[in-house]
């Protein structure tokens, strides 16, 4: 037994039931005998391997178990979000009681002692939910940290609190392999990156958000991470880096193709617009293509998401104000029948 994490656990897992299924079916239609003694072995195998990966990684063993699980990841983070929030309007409603080095204990204490929380969970843990969670609250404790001790010391605001804060993030989500904070700490990046560009671009860094094409260097360093640094050992994490690196990279491209006034480019509003548009098409349709290449399922879901909200956008400007609706939504659906012929027939291109 050679898993290292407990996804790698639960895969292995879900392979014996999938194997003891299809075992049964060719048994059944007299594709394979096996006697009675290959048979206990098999067993006696499946079931120990089963309850040692049930001991050591608190997997799934069935499919009650799954359901069950996905009501505790469901609580976990709305759990996670409360307690965090809860943490806020601790401080923000009896802060002014404090003195100024009570005040700077309390941080301290706080983002400490929330840490040394999530590292004693993840060692008892096997599950990771409550570890999740724990990690969730040093995370908003170690930016309430940064953010009030600048209030207290009046330091000027920095988007160098982003970097801090995603780094942080970053050590959260790999040390214990939690996806949720990874996408707390993509986002932060995003908006250093963003903020940087802007601040390059001659704008105040908190107001990047005024020209979308600040994103866009954030979005290829985002998307290319994976391909720098090995995501091997930490199984979804590779898949989030580039989803959220195209969704960094298409949205912006998206308020664009409708709203060209906010673009660098001195050009001509229509003409702005007119260039994201295509460039939202093709860019999707061949991270589509590159990702079914690849074997990228979340690219290629990606891409194929991208595409139809850049194509149903379209059809809501050329045709909502004067078709009829009842016209309108039956050239939607015509449109989908269509795209469904046309992904057939690539699906029988690939095979």
């Amino acid at each position: 037994m050679t898993t290292a994490t407990r996804a790698d656990a639960q895969s292995r897992v879900d392979d014996i039931l999938s194997f003891r299924r299809e075992l049964a079916r060719v048994q059944a239609e007299d594709a394979l005998r096996l006697d009675d003694g290959q048979r206990s072995a098999l067993q006696q195998h499946h079931d120990a391997l089963l309850a040692a990966l049930h001991a050591s990684f608190d997997v799934d063993r069935d499919t009650r178990a799954r359901q069950l699980s996905l009501g505790m990841r469901i609580a976990s983070l709305v759990g996670a979000l409360a307690l965090a929030a809860s943490v806020f309007f601790l401080f923000r409603n009896f802060w002014g009681d404090f003195s100024t080095p009570a005040q700077v204990v309390t941080l301290l204490a706080f983002a400490l002692g929330s840490f040394g929380l999530t590292a004693w969970l993840g060692r008892v843990d096997a599950s990771g939910y409550f570890t999740k969670l724990a990690a969730m609250v040093a995370f908003a404790c170690f930016v309430l940290d940064i953010a009030m001790l600048g209030q207290i010391f009046d330091i000027t605001p920095s988007d160098k609190a982003l970097l801090a804060w995603a780094a942080y993030a970053f050590v959260l989500a790999y040390t214990w392999d939690l996806r949720l904070l990874l996408v707390a700490g993509i986002a932060c990046l995003v908006a250093f990156i963003s903020a940087r560009a802007g601040s390059w671009g001659g704008l105040y860094w908190l107001y990047f958000g005024e020209h979308p094409e600040n994103f866009f260097p954030a979005a290829v360093a985002i998307f290319l991470v994976p391909r720098v640094f090995d995501q091997s050992r930490f199984p979804g994490f590779a898949a989030a880096w580039r989803v959220l690196g195209m969704l960094t990279l298409f949205l912006p491209m998206l308020v664009l193709a409708n709203w060209g006034d906010a673009s660098y480019l001195a050009l001509d509003r229509q003409l702005v617009e007119g260039l994201y548009q295509v460039l939202g098409f093709a860019g999707s349709a061949a991270l589509t293509w590159w990702g079914t290449r690849r074997d990228w399922k979340d690219v290629s879901n990606t891409g194929v998401t991208l595409f139809l909200i850049f194509l149903y956008t379209k059809f809501f400007d050329w045709w909502w104000a004067w078709m009829p609706k009842y016209v309108f939504f039956l050239v939607l659906g015509l449109v989908a029948v269509l795209l469904l012929f046309v992904f057939r027939r690539l699906r029988g291109v690939l095979a």
